[in-house]
Formats: C-alpha cells, structure tokens, sequence
C-alpha cells in the first residue's frame, strides 16, 4: 500500500482540496499553484503505473484506487473551471464538459460490472489519446485569465470531448457485445434443457407412429415370403 506507485496515485486526490479552493481564493498565485499542482498530478497518473510494471510492484490496492484517483481529479478540474468566478469557459463549452463527466461515470458502471464477471476493459490508444488531451486542455483552461494559452485550452476540450465521446462509445459497444454474447449462451442452453419436453416427447410419438404403421406391413411380408418358401420347397419336391 506504501509504495511509491500507490504513493503517488493517492497525492492526486491529496491536491484535489487545494485545486477546488481555486474558486473561493480568486488571486493569481492561487490559480497558479492550482494548475501546477494538477499538472503535476496529471503527470504522475502516467508515472505510478510505469514505476508499478517497471519494479514489479502492481497491488489490487493500486489498480482499485488509480481509476477512483483519474476520474476524482478530471470532476474537480471540471467543476473548478464551471464554477470559478468570470467562467472560465463558454456556455457553449458545456457541452464537452457534460460528454466527459457522463463518459466518466459510465465507464466506471460499465468497469464495475464487468469486474463482477472478471472480465477486463483495456485501455485503448485512442482512450491515451484522449486522456493526453483531456489533461493538457483542463491545465490551461486553469490558467485561463493568467495565462495567453488559456484560451486554447478551451480548443482542446472540444477535441477531449470528441475523443471521449467515441471512446465511451467504444466501452459500451464492447460491453454490449458481452452481454449478447452472454443472453446467447442463456438461451442456447435453455433450449437444450427444455429439449426433453418440447423436442423429445413429441420425437418419440412419432417414433411410435411410426413403429404402429410399419407393423402390419412387416407382418405381410413376413407372411408373404413364408408363402414364397412354401411353394419352392412344393416345386422342389
């Protein structure tokens, strides 16, 4: 739990309480420490899990605690930049910010259910696309009013909230395979259980039929090669 991976992963939601006081201290210092504390975080989200599979050091605690800690720390950005004073972003700009938070709840609803059935969600390259994005658009976008650059930042949210779009799209669709996967293999092996009642029985009827129908013709070719017998051994003698 102490090691350095898992150390760095819970100092992101350490600097969360500093970056949302953003909104209350309005002084150019504080939105600075702010942004440079959530870049940092950012950088070490890429760091704890190199230093893990680099020292051989990846725990359970790690991997449940590192998506908790990415998604706390993009909701903090997120609302901070909503709810500072002077809005930082457009009302048009909205519009991504909802994308991310909505893409960000799903895939954890989606990652929880499929840990239930222990079946895993890799990461994509588009979603580490998305993620580099992500992070560097909320970065300036923090230091919007401080810094010329904040303004781009608005610019790459936009490009974030695509990418996060299409990669959230991506998770469902691919957990939506799974289920069907799943609902198909139910209703195979619900036919077969029902196999005894709706297939054999009415089989074995008509096998019976069958049987009855077949008797008397197999009854008169019996009789009618006796006869046949009969009259070669007659001739014969």
């Amino acid at each position: 739990m102490y090691s350095l991976p898992n150390l760095l992963t819970i100092s992101r939601i350490v600097v969360i309480p500093v970056i949302f006081l953003s909104i209350y201290i309005h002084s150019e210092a504080w939105m600075i420490l702010a942004a440079i504390l959530f870049i940092v975080a950012s950088i070490t989200d890429y760091l704890d899990g190199y230093l893990a599979r680099s020292w051989n050091e990846t725990s359970a605690f790690g991997r449940l605690l590192d998506p908790i800690a990415d998604k706390l720390l993009v909701a903090s950005a997120l609302v901070v930049i909503l709810a500072r004073p002077g809005m930082v972003v457009t009302t048009l700009s909205f519009i991504p910010v909802i994308v991310i938070l909505c893409r960000e709840l799903l895939v954890s609803g989606l990652r929880e259910f499929l840990c239930e059935v222990r079946v895993g969600m890799p990461v994509t390259r588009l979603a580490k696309w998305k993620t580099g994005f992500q992070m560097t658009a909320l970065s300036m976008m923090l230091l919007k009013g401080v810094w010329y650059w904040g303004g781009i930042g608005e610019i790459l949210l936009w490009i974030a909230g695509v990418l996060t779009f299409i990669t959230g799209y991506q998770y469902f669709q691919k957990s939506l395979d799974y289920i069907r996967g799943l609902e198909a293999q139910k209703t195979v092996k619900a036919t077969a259980n029902g196999a005894p009642d709706d297939v054999v029985k009415p089989a074995v009827k008509t096998v019976k039929k069958v049987k009855a129908a077949a008797k008397p013709a197999v009854k008169g070719a019996k009789k009618t090669a006796v006869k046949k017998t009969a009259q070669k051994v007659v001739k014969s003698k």
